[in-house]
């Protein structure tokens, strides 16, 4: 296991933000994106960090970003730190394997879900409703049910510390403009369909997961992560049985067990006991061996 990343702090390099995980330097035509062991729940970030977690993101995005080239292209320049500039390789011993050197694109400003399970915010919605984000769905649907199709939800991206909010598909076209919005939805279900056969071969089933997109030289790229164990729900193939929660390697975990405490879910977290680290780290690490064949 290697040393806990908690915070990147290079004095000759700009920070450029401290997202919840990433912390994120201008290198002036590039960035330099390195994901660190921080973990969030319910956009609260924990004062404990998960073990080699920063590793297994970024390896796990690196993995599907490579993946998903066919059908669009990604914001990695390189994920060696050789090939990083000159003035960033005197931090290798942190960097390695956690960062990655990115084109600097212009964001959108949504979040790009996809749906294949009634889970979650979705499962809550369609309790209340019938419908997730107002696209209706068949009467009887069980918790954790395979939809009839994949679901294309968007939302706003919030501010640090605060809830991002489901919007409905016009909403996004307002946003972006139509075609972009178009794409994005026609890509962000193409990718997820590609994933969820691969990751159901290796044992996993990809309940849901987000993506973000930006745009570089004019061109739409996906930006930032790409099907990690934060940014999407996986569950394990055996065993899998609808009509309530799942097992998962992701961070549901942290969120179940966040869940039996009696706090508001705003800062200051809780604290998190080593044998909930310890294991939360394990989930990371079992997701990143089955979809990538390698851990550390």
């Amino acid at each position: 296991m290697s040393k806990l990343v908690l915070e990147t702090n290079f004095p000759d390099l700009k920070l450029a933000g401290r997202g919840k995980v990433r912390d994120i330097y201008d290198l002036g035509e590039t960035l330099l994106i390195v994901t660190t062991d921080r973990i969030s729940a319910f956009d609260v970030i924990m004062n404990e960090g998960i073990p080699d977690k920063g590793f297994v993101l970024n390896q796990i995005s690196a993995f599907w970003f490579r993946q998903m080239e066919e059908i669009i292209p990604n914001h990695v320049i390189s994920t060696d730190v050789k090939d990083f500039p000159q003035e960033c390789r005197k931090y290798a011993d942190i960097l390695e394997g956690r960062s990655m050197l990115a084109k600097k694109a212009k964001p959108l400003p949504v979040e790009c879900i996809v749906r294949g399970y009634l889970s979650g915010s979705g499962w809550k919605d369609y309790q209340q409703t019938g419908a997730i984000c107002g696209i209706r769905l068949p009467a009887g649907l069980k918790e954790s049910d395979k939809l009839p199709e994949p679901i294309f939800t968007p939302s706003t991206k919030a501010e640090l510390g605060t809830h991002d909010e489901n919007i409905p598909f016009e909403k996004m076209e307002e946003l972006c403009g139509k075609e972009t919005a178009g794409r994005v939805r026609d890509v962000t279900l193409k990718i997820y369909s590609k994933a969820r056969d691969i990751a159901d071969g290796r044992g996993i089933i990809i309940a849901d997961t987000k993506f973000e997109y930006g745009i570089y030289n004019g061109e739409l790229i996906i930006i930032d992560e790409c099907m990690t164990p934060d940014s999407s729900r996986f569950w394990p193939k055996a065993g899998y049985k609808p009509g309530g929660p799942q097992p998962s390697f992701d961070k549901q975990f942290l969120r179940d067990y966040l869940e039996t405490l009696d706090w508001g879910k705003t800062a200051p977290p809780p604290p998190l006991p080593d044998e909930i680290v310890r294991k939360t780290g394990e989930k990371y690490m079992e997701a990143l061996v089955k979809l990538t064949g390698k851990g550390k």
